[in-house]
């Protein structure tokens, strides 16, 4: 895996993890192992374990693999290792970026951006996925033909906690049932994993940036994506909107044509191969009058 930050540094990473999952889905035993892992039951059963008093043993060893400085996070005795991970950072180390017009990251992640064509096709890695495929929906794909698709992939050691990306008036949200396939980029390459997860969206109507949506994507171990208003509301950007349970998870923002101009940056990483590391709160796009 390769991703740059904000600032060009490169970094590159083939974590035990990483070579783990690429025996699991790159031959023909290790994906015959896959069918029971990928089950809802199976990351229900995972989930209920690290809601245990007994998995919060496992969070010291996870701090000082992952070089977590806990004095980022509000202080707080865990109580289980899920307790742990869906912990709160303090609010100075994610400020909000900008106006109205600024479009901001909704969670901490590695981020992509692909075109959206006019087909309502696009192509997430070297898989090609129609826009309904992802949202269930051919008439509400049809909206976002002609745009983007933002991509913002949460590895465990990222803050799992995310935020409404722009003012507006958010829809009720919408769920559709699946697997939880691993979301890195090893298992997109040779499954279509983004139309086969648990997911959750909903629409945000903001006054000068198009109708937004926004999806949250459960992935293995991730048996719980916890949004905490379901209905229709008035909303502020960067305000909570909810958190991932245990494990790696996706965002996806669909933007509409000519809604925003995105950051160079992030398409210019994007087409030389890498995904960029962002953080809740950062601008990603600002408004075409901007």
């Amino acid at each position: 895996m390769k991703y740059m930050d904000r600032y060009g540094t490169v970094t590159t990473e083939d974590s035990t993890q990483d070579r783990f999952l690429r025996m699991l889905y790159t031959n023909a035993p290790g994906r015959m192992l896959l069918k029971p892992l990928v089950s809802p039951l199976f990351s229900k059963i995972g989930g209920s374990a690290m809601n245990t008093r007994l998995s919060a043993g496992l969070i010291s060893g996870f701090v000082r693999h992952n070089a977590i400085d806990l004095r980022l996070y509000e202080p707080k005795i865990y109580s289980s290792y899920n307790d742990f991970f869906t912990r709160k950072i303090r609010p100075q180390y994610r400020p909000i970026a900008g106006s109205e017009d600024v479009l901001i990251s909704p969670c901490d992640g590695k981020l992509s951006v692909y075109p959206i064509h006019n087909n309502c096709s696009l192509c997430i890695k070297d898989t090609v996925y129609t826009v309904s495929q992802l949202i269930g929906s051919r008439r509400l794909a049809a909206k976002y033909a002609g745009g983007y698709a933002m991509v913002i992939r949460l590895t465990v050691d990222d803050y799992h906690r995310y935020c409404y990306a722009a003012d507006g008036l958010k829809s009720k949200q919408h769920r559709i049932p699946g697997i939880f396939h691993t979301v890195n980029p090893i298992a997109n390459d040779v499954m279509p994993i983004y139309k086969m997860n648990t997911r959750e969206f909903c629409l945000l109507k903001t006054k000068n940036m198009g109708t937004i949506l926004s999806m949250e994507v459960g992935a293995l171990m991730v048996g719980k994506i916890s949004n905490k208003e379901l209905s229709s509301c008035q909303v502020k950007k960067g305000t909570e909107k909810g958190w991932f349970e245990f494990g790696g998870s996706t965002i996806v923002l669909l933007l509409q044509k000519d809604a925003v101009t995105i950051d160079a940056d992030l398409l210019a990483n994007t087409n030389a191969g890498y995904e960029t590391y962002v953080k809740y709160g950062e601008q990603i796009a600002v408004t075409l009058n901007t």
